[in-house]
């Protein structure tokens, strides 16, 4: 057999063939079986993610479970036939080749998928390392092609020292791809000086990820979805506190206490209650950004962190889409940012379950951090130091008195009719909320541009700041509604790879400005969004 040819032993390791060396077996590689825990757990994470679709099933039949106890262990065992079953047919339709130049992927037990990725076509290699591999030494290995919405090809078990050989000769393709002489000496001398050339731009300290864990504690919305529960969460916690002699709804009966002794109440109440919750998100912060690392080497930039799981996702400028300068209320106050790279396709996957793991996000810098990497990516920009300008406040008329009011009055004469008074102490201050929420909402927007960059500004509390090429424009889209036209304001949309951004409530004029500046540098640059 050729020396260049990758070769699987019994143990299920592979030979590793030397760097830049043709690929040019035609047999097709198993992983180590190692890969039966990520398929395992896959699938328990995908019955997880979709366990909602399970419950009213789980509902009915938890009544004739209990009825008849005898069916838990044949169901039981069942279920577990049918997990290992499905995960070891996973590992073994899984199997990859490295042949010319290329990676083919073949995998699935019902549903075929066939993968084939040329070398110089991927855009993106990430490594992501979970804890039951970092054990034994094992990685999975990420491939991203441009305009991809989601990862093109994942190969889940290679041995670490083979995954990163074969990221070195895949990134060292790009810098070859358009010469016509692509040899082992020049794959090797390039890579050579990649590994030479990476320098730290950025660390974290478990300091700085104590502050990201408090200032971007999503608690609101986990305590929102856990409303319809209260009820039963307060009978439990009740009945708790009698377990241990303690009469609660006496030691919560404000009728005969004065207001200072309430208000320590509830601010002591409110405390225990948002404590655990807090130190569950600083939790999440240390063991997702735990040793974060921001590092590059000629044009890409690399991510490194994890504490469970270690992440390593490497960008390439030119995949940069926009940056993006995040502020919660509490980043405001402490003076700190979260800085994001945002790449192609990125609005696609925020929602995911691991988004945050797959995106360069450099949280909880200061100022001065911030500045340096801003000006690392985008040397001319004027992020930092930009005058934004506001909305027309014609964006505060319509939505406060032309939507808002009517409707809190309507609510109003209704309650009043009906004889329900008493329920205007809910929609009052809910008007007041929600006017609030519109007033900072205008408070907050605003937009820039100069020569190469659009800016913007929104947020409620909490500001975010958007910055992004001018020519990386895909689309450009101009609104005016009647009411807008009539006072010669618009409202624009600009779309990129990276998603969609508005300007509403600015003037026509402006508007048609920027528009047709955005279509001219796109057209006349001629510079590759990727």
């Amino acid at each position: 057999m050729d020396k260049s040819t990758p070769t699987l032993e019994s143990d299920g390791e592979v030979t590793i063939p030397p760097l830049g060396s043709k690929q040019n077996t035609k047999d097709w590689q198993r992983i180590s079986p190692i890969a039966i825990i990520y398929f395992l757990a896959k699938f328990v994470m995908g019955f997880l993610s979709n366990i909602v679709v399970f419950l009213p099933a789980l509902y009915l039949g938890y009544d004739n479970f209990i009825a008849h106890p005898h069916l838990w262990l044949p169901i039981g065992l069942a279920i577990l036939a049918i997990i290992m079953i499905s995960t070891f047919l996973s590992f073994y339709f899984f199997q990859y080749r490295l042949y010319q130049d290329h990676i083919e992927i073949r995998s699935g037990v019902i549903s075929k998928k066939y993968v084939n990725l040329p070398f110089a076509k991927i855009q993106n290699v990430k490594l992501e390392q979970p804890l039951y591999y970092r054990l034994f030494g094992f990685t999975c290995l990420q491939l991203d092609t441009a305009g991809s919405a989601m990862q093109e090809a994942k190969v889940v078990a290679l041995k670490v020292d083979f995954a990163e050989q074969l990221k070195v000769e895949i990134l060292a393709q790009h810098k070859i791809a358009r010469s016509t002489v692509a040899d082992a000496e020049t794959v090797n001398d390039l890579a050579s000086k990649d590994q030479n050339n990476e320098t730290i731009l950025n660390t974290r300290s478990i300091t700085d990820l104590i502050i990201h864990g408090l200032t971007n504690n999503r608690i609101w919305i986990f305590l929102g979805g856990l409303a319809p529960f209260f009820d039963d969460f307060g009978r439990y916690i009740v009945e708790f506190f009698n377990g241990l002699g303690i009469d609660l709804e006496k030691f919560l009966t404000f009728a005969d206490k004065p207001m200072c002794q309430v208000g320590l109440y509830a601010l002591t109440l409110t405390f225990i209650i948002l404590l655990p919750f807090t130190l569950f998100s600083i939790a999440g912060s240390i063991i997702t950004f735990y040793q974060f690392t921001l590092s590059k080497v000629d044009d890409r930039y690399i991510r490194r962190s994890g504490l469970l799981t270690k992440y390593e996702v490497i960008m390439r400028l030119s995949r940069l889409q926009m940056v993006v300068r995040q502020q919660d209320w509490l980043d405001v106050i402490l003076k700190r940012i979260n800085l994001k790279f945002e790449q192609s396709n990125s609005a696609l996957n925020q929602y995911q379950a691991s988004a945050e793991n797959n995106r360069i996000i450099v949280p909880s810098i200061n100022p001065s951090e911030c500045l340096a990497l801003v000006n690392n990516v985008y040397p001319t920009n004027k992020m930092m130091t930009v005058d934004y300008q506001s909305i027309s406040k014609r964006f505060l008329l319509r939505n406060l008195g032309y939507i808002l009011t009517p409707i809190f009055i309507s609510l109003l004469v209704f309650f009043i009719t009906v004889d329900k008074t008493n329920l205007l102490m809910a929609i009052i201050p809910g008007y007041l909320f929600v006017g609030l929420l519109i007033f900072m909402r205008w408070f907050r927007w605003g937009y820039a541009k100069d020569e190469d960059f659009i800016y913007i500004r929104k947020g409620y509390f909490g500001v975010d700041y958007y910055c992004f090429p001018i020519f990386k424009t895909q689309q450009v889209q101009f609104k005016q509604s009647w009411f807008q036209k009539r006072h010669q304001l618009s409202s624009i949309r600009i779309v990129l790879a990276a998603g969609a951004q508005d300007i509403p409530f600015i003037k026509q004029e402006f508007a048609y400005q920027l528009l047709d500046n955005a279509l001219y540098q796109v057209e006349s640059s001629r510079k590759s969004w990727m």
